[in-house]
């Protein structure tokens, strides 16, 4: 009879198989650094200037974030019609976007996310009540993910 009790390291192992986790981790680590890749060409692609720029850390624009911004914000995509749109074509909001992360930080009321305002001077769209706007904001992740951008500034918060 045996006497020994099974460890919870013992019982994980069981049920692991780690020739086939490490498979899965190195597919999905190269999977991603082709995506990342593809990524950064189609942020090459647009004519803007400086657009390495928005691939650093402190200012990172994700395929992911743009497709966010231009199917939120701006006017050619008929969704969201209760939000800010840019009226200027898209290698001018990208320049816009990186222009505004070039200010600095500030902290947002009740959120880890830091914003960034920048007022161009050209109307770059409307807010949403149709006003003409020449102040674009970003919203950044503490780390420098640009997480969204909109045509206008976020309304003052109101203390409870």
């Amino acid at each position: 009879m045996n006497n020994a009790v099974a460890t919870p390291v013992q019982n994980i192992n069981i049920h692991f198989n780690e020739t086939q986790w490490l498979q899965a981790l190195f597919l999905l680590a190269d999977t991603q650094s082709w995506l990342q890749q593809l990524q950064e060409g189609l942020i090459w692609q647009l004519p803007v200037k400086h657009r390495k720029k928005l691939l650093r850390k402190g200012s990172y624009l994700s395929s992911k974030a743009l497709a966010h911004i231009l199917e939120r914000h701006y006017y050619k995509v008929p969704r969201h019609p209760l939000t800010g749109k840019f009226t200027i074509p898209i290698p001018q909001i990208v320049a816009c976007i990186r222009d505004a992360c070039q200010q600095p930080p500030l902290t947002m009321p009740h959120s880890p996310h830091l914003q960034r305002v920048l007022d161009t001077g050209m109307p770059l769209g409307h807010d949403p009540s149709g006003n003409t706007v020449t102040t674009i904001t970003v919203i950044t992740s503490t780390g420098g993910e640009i997480i969204t951008a909109f045509p206008c500034v976020l309304p003052p918060q109101q203390d409870l």
